[in-house]
């Protein structure tokens, strides 16, 4: 397993990073804990989770649930110097947490506290904005995205008083670093800013879809990534599924995510199955599976830390982690740039 540096935390992290928004929902607790000893003993040393978790769906009743069964993992096997945890403060627009608080000083400490306290464990290693107070053109708002009502002013005055919290939580040793989720180059660079003025937690990491039917951060957040030493942790880098193909014709397989979400959060869309068909044509041409060409493919951007992978059961899993053993020739390279140029932005 390849590690790729966190930012210049000191840190490092695998190139394949555990997901588990399904745990609680779709994935039980007992294979929950499989996951993350199967996880672990692949060379994966960086498990991602939220306090909004699990999702399929989002709900009042099981947030915090995700965060409880890792915490019941690290009581239980003793284990959590083992690795990295990395978690997140939902914000603003999310009403089943804090009844959609904005993020600021007043909401980082006692949520912090609620993480720890369903994590087990003293301490966070990175520690996440779910999405900007300010909105975010992630989650296909990118086709009518209009940031004019924003005011510069007050996103800059709330990102000081929340770098200021922030260092609060590092000097009692709660947290160890800081990171970003469903940010833009503009905001990046203003957090990285006021930070260096300050001297406050400098951004280590930015969570952002990416895969190859969604490469939105390919151009400015990919120039922050690779001058600014802030790697991506990419989510979805399966396309939520899609790209294993197993929704081609119209097929929904039972227990799946389409089962719960048929519109797989806007992705389905008239254009996107004739995307994946490119890509699976390139994976049976040079005979690669589907799953691991598109996480061997996430490991050639030079932007990226670490890929975020979920899977809903323990054979899903140990498929997805042999992708480490993948590695993508030139022929290969060129073909799915041909076929991101024929098909871009799917969705």
């Amino acid at each position: 397993m390849k590690m790729n540096p966190l930012g210049r935390t000191g840190m490092t992290v695998s190139e394949l990073c555990l997901g588990t928004m399904t745990f609680g929902t779709q994935t039980s607790e007992a294979d929950a804990h499989t996951q993350i000893d199967m996880a672990l003993a692949a060379g994966v040393n960086l498990v991602d989770t939220a306090e909004m978790y699990p999702v399929n769906p989002v709900s009042k009743e099981t947030v915090g649930h995700s965060e409880a069964i890792i915490g019941n993992w690290n009581e239980k096997t003793g284990r959590r110097s083992d690795y990295i945890l990395a978690t997140k403060h939902s914000g603003e627009g999310l009403a089943v947490v804090r009844d959609g608080e904005a993020i600021s000083s007043k909401t980082i400490a006692p949520t912090i506290e609620g993480s720890l306290k369903r994590l087990k464990t003293d301490y966070i290693d990175l520690y996440q904005f779910h999405w900007p107070n300010r909105g975010s053109y992630m989650f296909r708002k990118n086709w009518s995205y209009d940031p004019s009502g924003q005011n510069r002013e007050e996103t800059l005055a709330n990102m000081l008083d929340c770098l200021e919290a922030l260092q609060a939580q590092v000097d009692k040793g709660n947290i160890r670093a800081f990171g970003l989720s469903n940010e833009s180059a503009w905001g990046t660079a203003q957090w990285l800013r006021l930070s260096e003025e300050k001297g406050y937690p400098r951004v280590a990491s930015i969570q952002n879809e990416y895969s190859l039917l969604c490469r939105m951060y390919d151009t400015d957040l990919a120039e922050l990534s690779v001058n600014e030493d802030v790697g991506l942790m990419a989510f979805s880098p399966l396309g939520t599924g899609l790209l294993t193909g197993k929704y081609q014709g119209g097929a929904v397989p039972e227990g799946s995510r389409k089962t719960l979400n048929p519109e797989l959060g806007g992705r389905h869309s008239p254009r996107v199955y004739a995307a994946v068909d490119a890509y699976l044509e390139i994976a049976k041409r040079h005979g690669l599976d589907p799953v691991h060409m598109a996480l061997a493919w996430c490991r050639t951007r030079p932007f990226m830390a670490s890929a975020i992978f979920g899977a809903t059961t323990v054979a899903q899993l140990e498929h997805a982690l042999q992708s480490v053993d993948v590695t993508l020739d030139a022929q290969v390279l060129e073909e799915i740039d041909a076929a991101h140029r024929a098909h871009p932005m799917p969705y």
